[in-house]
């Protein structure tokens, strides 16, 4: 069983900052690319930002020179800081990872998503 475990969403100021962290946790053998994802009301969700194993970023244009992606391998967590903030960064942010786990017969390729942290950004 593998989770992931986000926090550090709220309620900021437009021009503010906030920083998420997600936390995979359970029996990973390694994790392959992370990242974040968003779902305004009413919208349909969306990629903001990813990082592979080795550190290589993408982000939506949306979110480029604002938000920065980032992992520490040792503690399986991935981060996103968001500086900058707008209101329409407002949405449910979700964790997201591709993580490999021991199987019988070898191992195993999982994607999973995290509960979600709710961002509110006031204008």
């Amino acid at each position: 069983q593998v989770q992931l475990v986000e926090s550090g969403g709220g309620l900021v100021q437009a021009g503010g900052s906030l920083r998420l962290s997600c936390a995979a946790s359970g029996s990973i053998f390694s994790i392959n690319a992370m990242g974040w994802y968003r779902q305004a009301p009413g919208k349909e969700r969306e990629l903001v930002a990813s990082i592979t194993s080795d550190s290589r970023t993408n982000y939506a244009d949306s979110v480029k020179g604002r938000f920065t992606i980032s992992r520490d391998n040792a503690k399986n967590t991935v981060y996103l800081q968001m500086n900058s903030l707008k209101p329409e960064d407002t949405a449910v942010y979700y964790c997201n990872a591709g993580v490999v786990v021991r199987a019988l017969t070898g191992y195993r390729n999982l994607e999973v998503w995290g509960q979600g942290t709710l961002v509110t950004v006031s204008s």
